[in-house]
């Protein structure tokens, strides 16, 4: 039976990949959404579910994210984000993929 290059194999192929398995979205989050601890709200989240990324008003009245962790995570802050803090009344949220490597949450 062949020997196998184990040296190779664990260079090659690392035990964590993080750029493959983590997913990243933008999301632009409509309604009554600034005022109401929105960005502060989603933060705490975030740190909740070791998401990171970043969270913004927009001059629209909207608040713009990016999301970036494991996908269940990323999914639990989407439906997260369409409800939003208790204040918040949430009427829509685009989202779309985006790019990008963020190693924490921050509300900027």
């Amino acid at each position: 039976m062949p020997r196998i290059n184990r040296t190779f194999i664990t260079t090659a192929f690392p035990k964590t990949i993080p750029s493959m398995t983590k997913k990243t979205l933008r999301l632009v989050i409509y309604g009554h959404v600034q005022g109401v601890f929105f960005r502060d709200s989603m933060r705490r989240k975030a740190q909740n579910l070791a998401v990171a990324g970043w969270v913004r008003n927009r001059s629209d009245g909207s608040v713009e994210a990016v999301v970036q962790g494991e996908p269940a995570d990323v999914d639990a802050i989407v439906c997260w984000a369409r409800r939003g803090p208790e204040r918040a009344q949430v009427e829509r949220v685009e989202i779309e993929p985006h790019e990008g490597s963020f190693s924490n949450f921050e509300a900027i």
